[in-house]
């Protein structure tokens, strides 16, 4: 097993040739015009048999699919899966659900005896939960592991409920109880509270694929139920915010080249099956093959109406998710139990004044302190034992609370704004002047490639936060409809974790996706298909010398305080593109210092800064407490009760207190 402090090799080595006839090359996805689920779902593992599986870590699944469909697998990569989930790299939560799905759905299928009693021994020799032993440098904390170890927990043991798992010494029977409740607190704050991961086109993927597994597997109807309505409200997530196949809102954990191109969103395929939006990439999911092969999972049909509602004139979805640590009472949380270390930990409160005391114990316990993704904390040991002694933690986390709370996803209230030819996305007034890591804070989509956002880099390489992906300081943004507007004001005092010194903010704007882009005093311009959008800086900007398919996309303007103002618009409104570039460069527009005054051709006077509310013709508009569901389809205060989903004659109602499903199709 490697060193715990190394810095995780996230490949599988395939060390066997394949069989016979396995193909070379990817097949196309080619579903009939018009296809239901029945014809995707065929499609979709017509092309996985016709495929060889994806170079990554999902390549299992590929390979339960093709079994699926009477295909020789790749013994090699389910063996090379096993071996990276014996020596406990990082993510062998996400492979052990491919395993546990093999054993469970298809026990006959035609491999070897020794790669069946590699699977079995693998499943019960594995560590489910950062309190059995052994030191590694697994992440088993965040909001979508948590839900992936403690679901493999309970049906490994359910699978094997008399046999002794070797990591733990218990039994299956000691398993399953062990994750019960954490999966059901889980899902708990999942349906009442939404996702701290929040829209995440990245890891909603894993959170589908472990609810699957209980949908389809789980003996204990009650939870198998409580997360297929966890499930269906996923999907009305992903249905609500999506342009066209795009996941392309605010996200609470997104990459770089996830943010740039849908075809590297984990939910691509997702979409593809499920909406019949997009085309499957095959890039980095697993979601959509669960899908593919459950036995038991069907979504409604109205979160597929839903999905293709795109020839809606407006969508205006309002949504809240996450809680707040200084909330701890409400959700029934304290500060000394582990196991609610735990679900502060799901929201990555790692050195909130409140949790940090708390995280030092479990650093201690768990055995933490060698693992690589807590090396930040590691290199701070000293002081922060000495100020532990000193009963100073909190102190000096608040002191240093910018810095080295940037992991924190606490609540959030996001706005989204489609229309048949763009989106806008925004988390409206979100922890302005933090730190940020992996957070996502607005983004403008107009096609797949077409989009646009603004970050202020934390640093020009390495891990998140880095050049494009998180932020060294967060905005404070504010969207009202389709106008959206970044107030940023850098934070350049000393951190533990991290010092801002890239003292400018920068725009993703892709020349080569647009079909037109014009510069005009001040304001970038740019047309796809029927959609427009105009981009402006307070401060005077330069395009960089990055290029993307060989024409320029990164905007820069220099200075540690700036302002982005973004509007969308489209032919069917605005008339064609030459007429909306004239208006918004007419537009009356003025910076001060952190604020902004700007008459939209299509909103009026908008008045936004550093402090103070975003008026709309001088009367303030709301950027917080917005209700769990606010849309055309949903309303639901935040933490319901239930949740109905409806259009037109279709709908889906949800009642969590006796875990009641009622679907009218």
């Amino acid at each position: 097993m490697p060193a715990p402090t190394e810095t995780p090799d996230m490949r599988l080595h395939v060390r066997s040739a394949p069989p016979a006839g396995y193909p070379r090359e990817a097949a196309a996805w080619s579903p009939s015009a018009g296809a239901d689920f029945a014809g995707r779902r065929r499609a979709f593992l017509e092309m996985c048999l016709r495929s060889p599986a994806p170079p990554n870590l999902k390549a299992p699944y590929y390979e339960l699919a093709r079994l699926a469909m009477g295909g020789a697998a790749h013994e090699g990569i389910l063996d090379a899966a096993l071996d990276y989930i014996d020596v406990r790299q990082d993510c062998a939560d996400f492979i052990i659900h491919a395993i546990l799905r093999l054993l469970y759905q298809l026990p006959d299928a035609p491999l070897s005896p020794a790669l069946w009693a590699r699977c079995r021994a693998t499943v019960l020799g594995f560590k489910y939960w950062p309190d059995e032993p052994g030191e590694d440098s697994l992440c088993t904390w965040t909001e979508n592991h948590q839900i992936l170890y403690a679901s493999a927990a309970y049906l490994a043991g359910q699978l094997y409920p008399h046999e002794t798992f070797r990591n733990s010494g218990r039994s299956g029977l000691e398993l399953m109880a062990a994750a019960r409740p954490r999966i059901a607190r889980w899902l708990d704050l999942r349906f009442r509270t939404g996702f701290s991961e929040w829209l995440s086109h990245v890891y909603y993927d894993e959170d589908l694929a472990a609810l699957l597994s209980l949908v389809d597997f789980c003996g204990d109807e009650e939870l198998a139920r409580r997360a297929a309505m966890v499930t269906d409200l996923v999907l009305f997530d992903m249905a609500l915010n999506s342009l066209r196949g795009v996941f392309g809102s605010s996200h609470g954990r997104s990459y770089e080249e996830s943010k740039k191109h849908a075809a590297c969103e984990a939910t691509t395929d997702t979409s593809a099956l499920l909406f019949g939006q997009g085309s499957p990439t095959r890039a980095d999911n697993m979601s959509a093959v669960c899908f593919a092969l459950s036995p038991r999972y069907r979504m409604p049909q109205v979160l597929y109406d839903i999905a293709n509602d795109q020839a809606r004139p407006v969508l205006v979805n309002r949504q809240r998710m996450g809680i707040r640590v200084e909330e701890a009472s409400r959700w029934g949380l304290g500060f000394k139990d582990p196991e609610d270390g735990m679900v502060w930990l799901s929201l990555e409160a790692y050195t909130h004044p409140r949790t940090i005391n708390l995280m030092v114990r479990m650093m201690d316990a768990y055995r933490w302190w060698g693992n690589w993704y807590f090396a930040p904390l590691r290199r701070q040991r000293r002081l922060i034992r000495i100020a532990g002694r000193l009963g100073l933690l909190p102190l000096v986390a608040r002191a240093f609370a910018r810095d080295i709370t940037r992991n924190l996803r606490s609540e959030v209230n996001l706005y989204t704004y489609r229309t048949p030819d763009y989106m806008l996305s925004t988390a409206q007034d979100y922890r302005a002047g933090y730190g940020g890591d992996q957070q996502h804070i607005w983004q403008a989509t107009l096609a797949a490639d077409a989009v646009c956002f603004t970050t202020h880099p934390a640093r020009r390489e390495g891990p998140t936060p880095n050049y494009w992906a998180g932020s060294g300081t967060l905005p404070r943004a504010a969207q009202v409809e389709n106008v959206a507007l970044a107030v940023y004001n850098i934070d350049t005092a000393p951190g533990l974790y991290l010092t801002n010194r890239l003292l400018f903010t920068h725009a993703w704007l892709p020349q080569a996706a647009f079909d037109e882009v014009v510069e005009r005093d001040g304001w970038v311009l740019a047309r796809k298909g029927e959609g427009y959008l105009a981009l402006r800086s307070q401060r005077p900007y330069r395009w960089s010398e990055e290029r993307w398919r060989g024409l320029p996309c990164e905007v820069v303007a220099e200075g540690k305080e700036n302002i982005w103002v973004c509007e969308l618009g489209r032919r069917a409104c605005d008339g064609d593109f030459a007429a909306f570039c004239q208006r918004i460069v007419a537009a009356p527009l003025s910076f001060g210092r952190l604020r902004v005054r700007y008459r939209s051709p299509s909103q009026g006077l908008l008045e936004f800064g550093w402090r103070g509310p975003l008026r709309r013709e001088g009367v303030p508009l709301s950027l917080h407490g917005y209700p769990r569901y606010d849309n055309p389809y949903a309303q639901a205060g935040f933490d319901p009760a239930e949740i109905t989903i409806a259009l037109g004659q279709r709908r889906l109602r949800l009642v969590w207190a006796d875990a009641r499903r009622e679907i009218v199709e």
